[in-house]
């Protein structure tokens, strides 16, 4: 029986997740609740690294994060276009893993994988939770509570923002965890992500802190609006 998680964020590739929430996760983590991601591809047609040092560096992350558990499901790097089959090997993770939310990277993106990760991921999420529906592995149905978007590339007004201002330290040293993508070797080749792009990111959650009064803040979107019980007021 697999580990049931509280939350199960998916990327396209190795980093996306830790692009978008990387604080998110760590704070949630030390909180004691048990975080998956699952990266949908191996992210083999990467301009810098490779699939070994990819898993290599995804795995350091995770550790850095507190992550419960981390998998690939090994779909193709600029194939993931929506079929039966895909959705099914994804349905299959949410059925395994039974988590209460899914994170997913927000359709609007200059990569066009992220927003095809979004689509997979959401029709996955339905069909994961109806009981007819069956997929290879677990055909046990399983409901997901909610499924929220995280941004990788872009800067959108978002729906809510987590606070991550104690947590951004580890968002990124889990970023340069990945050497392979965000550093300038003599090896690499000229990408957007070895120019300054982790500059971007902390740049960017200064700024979503910024809106909400924090230092630091990873902002989400969401299709179905949050319901407010106990904090109307706050503190």
């Amino acid at each position: 029986m697999s580990e049931r998680l509280h939350i199960l964020a998916f990327g396209a590739h190795a980093d996306d997740v830790e692009i978008g929430m990387a604080g998110t996760i760590a704070k949630l983590a030390s909180d004691g609740y048990k975080i998956g991601i699952c990266d949908l591809t191996f992210a083999d047609l990467s301009s810098n690294g490779n699939v070994t040092l990819r898993k290599q560096e995804a795995n350091l992350a995770a550790e850095l994060l507190g992550v419960s558990y981390r998998n690939s499901l090994g779909l193709p790097d600029r194939g993931l276009y929506l079929n039966d089959e895909y959705i099914s090997k994804i349905a299959d993770e949410i059925r395994k893993h039974r988590p209460k939310i899914v994170f997913a990277p927000y359709f609007e993106d200059r990569h066009p994988d992220h927003g095809n990760c979004a689509r997979l991921v959401e029709e996955a999420v339905f069909s994961a939770g109806i009981r007819k529906y069956t997929t290879k592995q677990c055909n046990q149905p399983h409901k997901v509570e909610r499924i929220y978007f995280y941004m990788i590339n872009g800067y959108h007004q978002p729906d809510f923002t987590i606070d991550i201002t104690e947590n951004m330290d580890q968002k990124l040293a889990a970023l340069r965890a990945y050497k392979s993508q965000f550093e300038v070797t003599e090896e690499s080749v000229d990408t957007p992500l070895v120019n300054g792009y982790i500059e971007t990111v902390e740049a960017r959650e200064r700024m979503f802190g910024k809106l909400v009064g924090v230092q630091f803040a990873e902002g989400f979107k969401t299709k179905i609006p949050i319901l407010l019980k106990h904090d109307l007021i706050g503190e």
